[in-house]
């Protein structure tokens, strides 16, 4: 596998005046300036629909806003990354936070979908869910009900040799715990996988 380097990372902010800041990252680096701009406008994108998200629906004021970012992966010519949004309305009992995440498969140009990672037809919904249903059990989460699969598009993004699957707040569990994350190993999943997508590219060992 040619040695590829990561992508230069830049932290641009938003200021919204006390309290309202909203950090995004973006990237240099790629050869592709086509798709460099493309990978930068779907971050700016996303970064404005939590914003709209946490303020569109609300007929309260906003007291605070922190948008962060988290770079999950950036390297074999994929890059992961993880968006987040807290607002805190004026009179809620507490504030809420959502994350939206993205993958870039550099070498194909293209921001991934859960299914672009896995062969054409596999049962991967089937496959995650199992496995997951399995660490819900033996972590013992408390759910507010029943898990029975997860969505084809579920939230996800990758971490080295991880695909980690995970829940906003509410969806699977009460508020206090938090967002429920689980890392599932791309070695569990290497019979489904695309060899030549970003799973594929994170399972093979240097």
């Amino acid at each position: 596998m040619p040695i590829t380097l990561p992508l230069k990372i830049k932290t641009l902010t938003i200021d919204g005046g006390p309290k309202r800041t909203v950090s995004y990252p973006q990237v240099s680096g790629v050869l592709d300036q086509q798709l460099e701009r493309f990978i930068n406008r779907t971050i700016v994108q996303q970064t404005q629909e939590l914003i709209n998200q946490q303020t569109g629906m609300m007929p309260t004021t906003v007291e605070e806003m922190l948008g962060t970012y988290e770079i999950k992966n950036n390297q074999r010519q994929v890059l992961s990354l993880s968006l987040s949004n807290y607002t805190y309305h004026s009179h809620a009992a507490h504030g809420m936070t959502y994350i939206k995440s993205m993958t870039f498969d550099l070498q194909k140009g293209k921001l991934c979908n859960l299914k672009d990672l896995f062969k054409r037809d596999s049962p991967y919904v089937q496959k995650l869910s199992t496995i997951i249903r399995e660490q819900i059990k033996q972590r013992n989460i408390f759910l507010l009900q029943d898990f029975t699969s997860i969505k084809p598009d579920q939230d996800f993004y990758i971490a080295d040799k991880a695909l980690v699957a995970y829940f906003q707040l509410y969806e699977i569990t009460p508020y206090a715990f938090g967002f429920p994350m689980f890392p599932i190993s791309v070695y569990d999943l290497q019979d489904i996988i695309d060899e030549h997508g970003p799973l594929g590219r994170m399972a093979v060992n240097d």
